[in-house]
């Protein structure tokens, strides 16, 4: 337990955030947070987790650091003649969106607002919009979904059909599992049928005729 101004206070104490982001990125996370019937808390939450913990992130996130911070022991160079985030010019219409964090994310959301001389929640609002852009996070996101709620048979199944369609796809673009899944999810668009239930259905109806 910690202390705080003389009360006793939890050591696992969730704290709040409300970032204000971008329509899309609303969108986004609401989009993620069908896919996986999770709470919307829940899934920014594991972007932000994801998204302090990545070198690609914070990297991309430096650029607009004003003050020097160190961060997972890699200290970041800021530059106080960046034009701070907070003096930006907003583009399209933003949308508030709430999260709660652990004491723990919540310290590092402080230190990275220090970084960039703007508020908690904007630095949130940030490592949000660049996490979600790292395609890396996207992957990782979606496999752990359905590494959780298919089974083992059924991944082995969907990893020989991403296999068999990346062999022999006559297109440079390689298929993700993020598209695979978007794929998926609009085999079910207009019917309750849960994720795993439709990946058994795939698996049976299109592999194993």
């Amino acid at each position: 337990m910690k202390r705080e101004e003389g009360r006793r206070m939890r050591s696992d104490k969730k704290w709040s955030v409300q970032p204000m982001v971008s329509k899309e990125l609303k969108d986004c996370i609401h989009r993620l947070s069908y896919i996986t019937d999770e709470p919307i808390k829940n899934v920014m939450e594991e972007i932000c987790v994801y998204g302090i913990r990545s070198k690609k992130v914070n990297s991309h996130l430096s650029t607009n650091f004003i003050r020097s911070v160190r961060i997972d022991n890699t200290l970041y160079i800021g530059d106080s003649n960046r034009t701070p985030v907070n003096r930006r010019t907003a583009r399209g219409q933003s949308n508030r969106i709430s999260t709660r964090v652990s004491g723990q994310m919540h310290d590092t959301l402080k230190v990275l607002a220090y970084a960039l001389d703007c508020s908690t929640a904007k630095a949130c609002a940030l490592l949000l919009h660049a996490t979600i852009q790292d395609t890396e996070f996207m992957e990782e996101f979606v496999w752990g979904y359905l590494k959780r709620h298919v089974t083992d048979d059924r991944m082995n199944e969907l990893k020989k059909v991403l296999k068999y369609i990346n062999e022999n796809n006559p297109y440079i673009e390689e298929i993700s599992w993020g598209s695979f899944l978007a794929f998926l999810i609009d085999e079910i668009k207009d019917s309750t049928e849960k994720i795993s239930e439709t990946v058994e259905t795939f698996v049976v109806n299109h592999w194993r005729k």
